[in-house]
């Protein structure tokens, strides 16, 4: 069993890769890489797609990216679960809005708009830890419940076009698109590997889902 981690270069993939390491040791054993080899994608039992900075320059990169076709042939030719992570799940979404109307994967029935709460005394970017609302039992989310703690950072959310799509969502002046998903493939704006224990549980329950 292989996990790949692509690395696109969208920031620092190292305390993302030690998580999903630690939780591969206690649970199914597979292997953790990451990489930027086609070859290693291409033959992948688990996807991860992490991402930090702006939706188009990171969109770029995953296109132009050696990982870009692999990846795609395995997650909607192959079936293999996938999951994104904060900017790695707004590029599930049709389009974004960060600077430019910049495409994306097209996975996940929404758009990426900036955040803007009802309360003008909340700051943007959104960070620190937020209470998840779930609203869809998920197998990547099993054994969490509704007030769990994830740890947040962003300024750009996903907004939904289908809910059915939004597995959760967190109160932020107003609702923040947490974790969406559809079929194989399921996205978190937060950083599981910063949330502690509930992040882990995450890491895990992905690491054993079969869709």
């Amino acid at each position: 069993m292989l996990t790949a981690i692509i690395d696109y270069e969208s920031g620092n993939l190292h305390s993302a890769e030690k998580a999903f390491q630690k939780m591969a040791r206690e649970t199914t054993g597979a292997e953790v890489r990451v990489t930027t080899d086609p070859d290693v994608v291409a033959k992948a039992d688990h996807i991860v797609l992490p991402g930090d900075g702006a939706f188009p320059s990171c969109a770029r990169a995953l296109r132009t990216s050696g990982c870009f076709e692999a990846m795609i042939e395995a997650v909607e030719r192959r079936g293999r679960p996938f999951l994104g992570i904060c900017v790695g799940m707004q590029l599930m979404a049709r389009k974004g809005h960060e600077y430019d109307e910049t495409d994306g994967l097209g996975w996940i029935d929404g758009e990426v708009m900036h955040i803007t709460p009802g309360d003008p005394a909340l700051k943007v970017p959104h960070m620190g830890w937020n209470d998840l609302q779930i609203a869809t039992p998920h197998p990547v989310l099993d054994g969490l419940k509704t007030g769990d703690h994830a740890y947040f950072v962003h300024s750009y959310q996903m907004r939904m076009a289908d809910l059915t799509q939004r597995i959760a969502h967190v109160d932020y002046g107003g609702d923040v698109t947490a974790i969406v998903g559809h079929e194989n493939r399921i996205g978190l704006q937060f950083h599981p590997e910063k949330s502690a224990g509930i992040g882990l549980r995450m890491i895990a329950n992905f690491l054993n889902w079969r869709p």
